[in-house]
């Protein structure tokens, strides 16, 4: 999925579509966030050297692998990343913002159109 909207993404900006750039480079970040490493399994600070206070001593000793997500993972967070822009949307109905909403909604449909067809209805 992460490559499909990676193309995708591409390709809106080639058509400058301003809300899907928008959407899916939201999107992106969102899985890149959901890899991060988590602080736990980062090596102890304290083992510092003279030269850099609370560093690690060593080359590559603060190297962590991120964390990989499966396929279900990050179509969970597109489906939360279609969630969020709808309900968003529905805040600025509400408050008579529709431009706002078109908006989000715009991208919503341009996420939406990146998970597996049981995941549209």
């Amino acid at each position: 999925m992460r490559s499909r909207l990676r193309r995708a993404l591409a390709d809106a900006i080639k058509a400058r579509d301003h809300e899907a750039v928008s959407a899916l480079r939201s999107a992106l970040a969102a899985i890149d966030n959901a890899e991060a490493v988590d602080a736990q399994t980062a090596p102890p600070v304290g083992a510092a050297t003279a030269e850099v206070a609370s560093s690690v001593a060593g080359v590559g000793a603060a190297e962590v692998p991120r964390r990989a997500l499966t396929e279900s993972e990050v179509e969970t967070l597109v489906r939360a990343e279609v969630a969020e822009r709808l309900a968003a949307a529905d805040d600025y109905e509400h408050h008579d913002q529709p431009e706002h909403a078109r908006r989000l909604r715009r991208e919503a449909e341009v996420l939406r159109r990146h998970l597996p067809d049981a995941e549209r209805a």
